[in-house]
């Protein structure tokens, strides 16, 4: 008897699955103010010459707002503080940086399960996540971006509360809190937690607090405390001015749902389809901008609650690669305790990508 060969044919591929790829689970982690600096210098023209549309949207905006083009900013000549720091251009800037850099993100490779970011960095995942849709991305973090052009309300410092191997130091995170304490006490003097940055506290204030803090909190490593150039006192009481502009200038039309899920600063995570826009608006103005961002609890939330394979941090930069690590190594994920086990395991199998690093790009983007 003699089989029909397209019935033969037939029988053989339902007999023999197809082999399919497993996508790696990803948690994204997109980086707040800070991270583009003189290393960066050109990293859209690097990396994203094929992002024309994009980038020239986001000049566009730029250019309604008579602001310099992000693309005249990245390619200038050399890195200048005044040009490339203050908010009305390093928040654009930044922000294309890292939606092309999340736009290359091999999706054939990666399932992207939820979408963070620390500080600016939120309005970014929320433009990687669909919540600030189309335009509405730049003109939100433009917009907030630029509150401060005529002059910054207060300042920011960072300090360290971890010990060599990236370890949480009970006693220098309780000698911060003391001092914030003290410092709050005195006359004209206010001084807040910022930031929750893996193992650093970044610290906000009026300059008096900022000033005193300076005196009180112990020299490290003749680096920290450190001041954060061109920084307002974002997360604090202090910006209420701010969070009012945000409220009569931005409107509800705006925002969306995500289409992936979202870890905020305190760990909530706003779903597709449980979001209620009028309160995600709410965080976003409101709390966001005057209270404590946890980015340590943002990224614990997003492992604990997605269980990814991998976490990829967006660039540009990698400054953010480091807090993002500690804040895995506080909970002990993916077996790292320390940051020896940690930077052995990245040399092995990375765990952890960062956009802005070329070697681990190449992991990242498509071939």
């Amino acid at each position: 008897m003699i089989l029909d060969t397209k019935a033969q044919s037939a029988a053989n591929d339902q007999a023999t699955p197809v082999k399919q790829t497993v996508k790696k689970r990803v948690v994204v982690v997109a980086p707040g103010r800070g991270c583009y600096n003189k290393d960066e210098l050109g990293y859209l023209k690097r990396f994203h010459q094929d992002k024309e549309s994009i980038i020239a949207n986001i000049d566009r905006f730029r250019g309604e707002m008579k602001q310099a083009s992000v693309t005249k900013i990245d390619g200038a000549a050399k890195y200048s503080f005044k040009q490339h720091t203050p908010g009305e251009n390093a928040s654009a800037l930044i922000y294309a940086c890292a939606l092309c850099d999340f736009m290359d993100i091999d999706t054939e490779r990666y399932e992207i399960v939820a979408v963070t970011g620390n500080s600016m960095g939120w309005y970014i995942a929320m433009a990687c996540a669909g919540a600030l849709a189309g335009k509405a991305g730049i003109e939100v973090v433009n917009t907030m971006g630029s509150m401060m052009q005529d002059g910054l309300i207060g300042g920011q410092l960072i300090y360290p509360v971890m010990n060599a191997q990236w370890q949480l130091d009970e006693n220098l995170s309780s000698l911060v809190e003391r001092t914030i304490a003290t410092i709050s006490d005195e006359d004209g003097c206010e001084l807040f937690t910022s930031i929750h940055l893996g193992g650093y506290r970044v610290l906000a204030g009026n300059e008096a607090g900022l000033k005193r803090a300076e005196t009180l909190l112990p020299q490290i490593d003749e680096k920290y405390p450190m001041r954060l150039y061109n920084h307002g006192a974002f997360h604090t009481p202090l910006l209420e001015s701010i969070s009012e502009k945000g409220f009569g200038t931005l409107s509800s039309s705006l925002f969306s749902k995500p289409s992936i899920p979202l870890i905020d600063g305190e760990g909530h995570i706003w779903t597709p389809h449980s979001t209620d826009i009028a309160k995600l608006r709410d965080y976003t103005l409101g709390k966001q901008v005057l209270e404590l961002y946890d980015f340590s609890k943002a990224i614990q939330v997003a492992v604990k609650e997605f269980a990814p394979d991998k976490l990829i941090v967006l660039g540009p930069g990698n400054t953010l690669g480091g807090p993002t690590a500690q804040a895995l190594i506080d909970i002990k994920w993916f077996g790292w305790s320390n940051k020896t086990e940690f930077s052995e395991a990245q040399h092995s199998l990375p765990k952890m990508l960062a956009m802005g690093n070329e070697e681990q790009r190449g992991l990242c983007s498509a071939e």
